[in-house]
């Protein structure tokens, strides 16, 4: 079903062009990257997304109402029978509707350690649902209807060191929980304070996906609003208060900012290992309930970011500012250790039809940036509007896929952001660049790694090019995206101890692997070259 018109593309761009570069003024100038549509109509809108290590995207929306593509079989508790999830296969762009029987509206997730995709909590009753998708041929979910012991609705995942992953938060819920559950510690749920103590006056729940990344000594950073926290969630104890966000925004659902853990630079035989956090856009803590009001005014979203160290003794946010303001918009680690940030608006909130000003162009932020040298880059724009409900996911090839958008309670293809099923894959600039790649052609002694042990990566360089000045092995663990949220994204800098010429061309970087489960949890990873800073397309490892 085609479900926008020329003139309602006119009219958005009209209202798009206020906040974001006009198509007039990129062609006009020099923006780097382009766009191009994977899929027209992927059948559902793509609210969250994950990559399996099949290279297979899984994308859902919620089960509110019909999708635009049929179940081959219809169970009798789907009265109207279309699917509302679906395995997309980026290389053959075939879809493959998929039967999810409870609904994921706002919910979480992370792959386990074997590449099951793991799926947790939703809205009414799905929300203490955990459903698991395998990465085999014709797999579809499966379903436990009391796999989570408090109902989560709004939380967020991280994959922990043993394997497990922690779920953190939810509407009311003010603790957190284990999955899988493996002894008798993990039926209990372990009180959280924090998560009410960053609420606002302004709602009951106004702090919603918290921030969750885990630290290199193994402890979480947790971050809500403007605060955050350093917990041993094992002692269930509170380790670090940190400086509170400058600025008077707030940054979680609904004032639904992004965040990312920045690359971990591994070094050796190091432990010690430097962490940074950047979070990104957000808004005034009362733009949710103006938007919402009668006189419907949507105030401007924040245009700045903040950057703590937060293993450093004595940490400060430094903050910068971005091009454009931002809300709802998604941050993506490139394998560079760059950062992307694509979709969302500049003005209003998160929720049904509560923003504004679609901001088109994605950003780069370049993490290693020196004194005097430019950090953020304005990239080439999309003609689709990416607001709520949109979603982002780094593919393998380093291209970046991006979909969904359904600021409506339900598929609406007539209102002034109508619901989007498309998918488009933004080439960054490294892709367009017109440099030649570096190809992996061998990982020694295996692609099944181990910790803190040697690794030999062989790959190409055309015949005429050498190696650049500046090599990296980097490590990207495949996130679990909604709204906004990245869950369990990662990006590990490898130590390696040399490069060396085989043959003209034909290179061997002799590196090493994380030395903890704390540095790189367990499960799969996609493993890139870059060469002054074109990436290689990435090979999957596991490391465990």
């Amino acid at each position: 079903m085609e479900h926008r018109t020329s003139f309602k593309q006119l009219l958005i761009l009209l209202i798009c062009s206020t906040f974001a570069p006009s198509l007039s003024s990129r062609r006009s100038q020099p923006y780097q990257g382009r766009w191009k549509y994977l899929k027209r109509n992927l059948g559902i809108s793509a609210m969250h997304i994950a990559l399996l290590p099949t290279e297979k995207i899984i994308a859902f929306d919620w089960t509110n109402g019909a999708s635009n593509i049929s179940l081959p079989q219809c169970p009798s508790i789907v009265p109207e029978c279309t699917a509302h999830s679906v395995e997309f296969d980026p290389l053959t762009r075939k879809v493959r509707p998929l039967t999810i029987l409870s609904d994921t509206w706002c919910s979480s997730g992370a792959l386990s350690p074997d590449g099951v995709l793991v799926q947790t909590g939703g809205f009414v009753l799905g929300d203490r649902v955990v459903r698991y998708l395998k990465p085999c041929q014709g797999c579809d979910w499966k379903e436990d209807r009391n796999g989570l012991l408090k109902p989560r609705w709004y939380a967020t995942n991280q994959v922990l060191p043993d394997g497990r992953a922690i779920v953190v938060g939810g509407l009311s819920q003010f603790s957190y929980e284990f999955i899988p559950r493996r002894g008798a510690e993990d039926f209990a749920v372990r009180q959280l304070p924090f998560l009410k103590e960053t609420m606002t006056s302004l709602s009951e729940n106004n702090n919603l996906y918290p921030f969750v990344h885990l630290g290199p000594d193994g402890n979480l950073f947790i971050f809500a609003n403007d605060r955050a926290i350093l917990l041993d969630y094992i002692k269930n104890k509170v380790l670090r208060k940190y400086p509170v966000f400058p600025g008077g925004f707030s940054h979680n659902y609904p004032s639904t900012g992004s965040s990312v853990l920045l690359p971990l630079k591994l070094s050796g035989q190091s432990r010690s290992v430097k962490a940074e956090v950047l979070i990104c856009g957000g808004t005034d803590p009362s733009a949710f309930q103006k938007a919402m009001a009668k006189t419907r005014h949507f105030v401007p979203a924040s245009k700045f970011c903040g950057r703590l160290a937060f293993t450093d003794q004595t940490p400060e946010w430094k903050i910068e500012e971005m091009p454009m303001r931002r809300i709802m918009g998604d941050m993506i680690l490139l394998p560079t250790g760059d950062v992307l940030i694509v979709n969302g608006a500049a003005r209003g909130a998160a929720g049904w039809d509560n923003a504004r000003s679609p901001v088109t162009s994605p950003v780069m932020y370049k993490v290693n940036a020196g004194d005097g040298e430019e950090r953020f880059e304005v990239l080439a724009g999309s003609e689709i509007p990416r607001l709520y409900h949109s979603s982002a996911h780094l593919l393998s090839d380093g291209r970046v896929l991006v979909g969904g958008s359904n600021p409506n309670s339900r598929y609406n293809f007539s209102t002034l952001f109508p619901t989007e099923l498309s998918l488009e894959a933004f080439y960054p600039p490294y892709l367009t660049s017109g440099k030649p790649r570096p190809k992996i052609t061998a990982i020694e002694p295996e692609m099944k790694l181990v910790y803190n042990s040697k690794i030999s990566v062989h790959f190409q360089l055309g015949s005429t090019q050498e190696a650049g000045n500046n090599i990296n092995l980097t490590m990207v663990a495949p996130s679990f995206t909604t709204h906004s949220l990245s869950m369990h994204q990662r990006v590990l800098a490898l130590p390696f101890t040399g490069i060396h010429q085989v043959t003209p061309g034909n290179l061997i970087v002799e590196g090493e692997t994380p030395v903890n489960a704390a540095l790189a949890p367990p499960g799969y990873y996609i493993l890139f070259v870059v060469n002054d800073g074109i990436p290689s397309r990435g090979k999957w490892v596991h490391i465990e």
